[in-house]
């Protein structure tokens, strides 16, 4: 029994993903064939200004495929796929791959369309390292996408039939994705939201802009990174509350950090229709 499991382990294709969102994902897709190891896996790491280890170059070191988001968003994990070259080794850059090029929002993991062309290319790139089982990989592909995201799916069809068009407010850029997909009129000024993702100090013309549209109850929901409660997002998160404008908390990682990515989006997302539907 312990040999016929080594000949397993050993058959399976080694993945590194640089955050826990893409990981999930691609543990997912590659089911009993496929071992994926994720490097960002805490909600309180920022994937920005992660320091990697030495651990994690052996990570990286040993994995016939590794996800990377790009998009400025964790340079490290381009680094040390640069500097632990594998031949024939599958390097999936997220941002390359969707078209979204440095400087522009890096959280595509809140896009579902993005979400499902990165499925599909994990899904031929484990075909392509294990082509025998091709079948095998195309059946997890088809069950994630039509079983395993039909929740995520449906609400986010739900939302959009139901509230588009419906102004509302975000401290931060990671939300526009999933925003504009949601068919939601995300009113915070790019300029604003770009400021809190990237750790920069926002303008004094976006801060008056945004005291205007929560004094006036111009937006109807209030949507913030927990994870990045600045205090510009913390004083903005206690006005909303202040003027009874529904709040709704999202995360950059995994919440929990053992949820799968589709318990996560739907738990997000049931609580914005929640409170949409007010």
């Amino acid at each position: 029994m312990h040999a016929l499991v080594a000949v397993l382990a050993a058959a399976q294709i080694h993945v590194v993903a640089a955050e826990n969102v893409w990981g999930s994902i691609a543990a997912q897709l590659g089911g009993t064939r496929v071992q994926v190891t994720s490097v960002i896996t805490n909600p309180a790491t920022g994937p920005h200004d992660y320091e990697p280890n030495a651990l994690d170059a052996r990570t990286f070191a040993g994995a016939q495929m590794a996800i990377v988001n790009g998009i400025g968003y964790d340079p490290w994990a381009s680094k040390l796929v640069a500097a632990n070259p594998v031949s024939g080794r599958i390097v999936l850059t997220v941002g390359d791959l969707v078209g979204v090029e440095s400087g522009g929002n890096p959280h595509r993991w809140y896009s579902p369309t993005d979400v499902k062309r990165v499925v599909n290319a994990i899904t031929a790139g484990y075909t392509r390292l294990d082509p025998k089982d091709a079948a095998y990989f195309s059946a997890q592909r088809t069950h994630f996408l039509h079983k395993r995201l039909a929740g995520y799916d449906r609400l986010i069809s739900t939302i959009r039939r139901r509230f588009g068009g419906t102004p509302v407010g975000a401290s931060e850029s990671i939300f526009a994705p999933l925003a504009q997909a949601l068919g939601l009129r995300l009113i915070t000024p790019s300029s604003f939201l770009d400021a809190i993702s990237e750790g920069s100090e926002p303008t004094a013309s976006d801060r008056t802009t945004i005291d205007r549209q929560i004094a006036k109850r111009e937006i109807e929901v209030w949507v913030f990174n927990s994870q990045n409660s600045t205090p510009d997002v913390a004083r903005l998160t206690a006005e909303a509350r202040t003027k009874h404008i529904p709040v709704v908390s999202i995360t950059e990682m995994l919440s929990p950090a053992n949820a799968t990515f589709q318990q996560w989006q739907v738990r997000q997302l049931k609580a914005l229709l929640l409170v949409l539907a007010r």
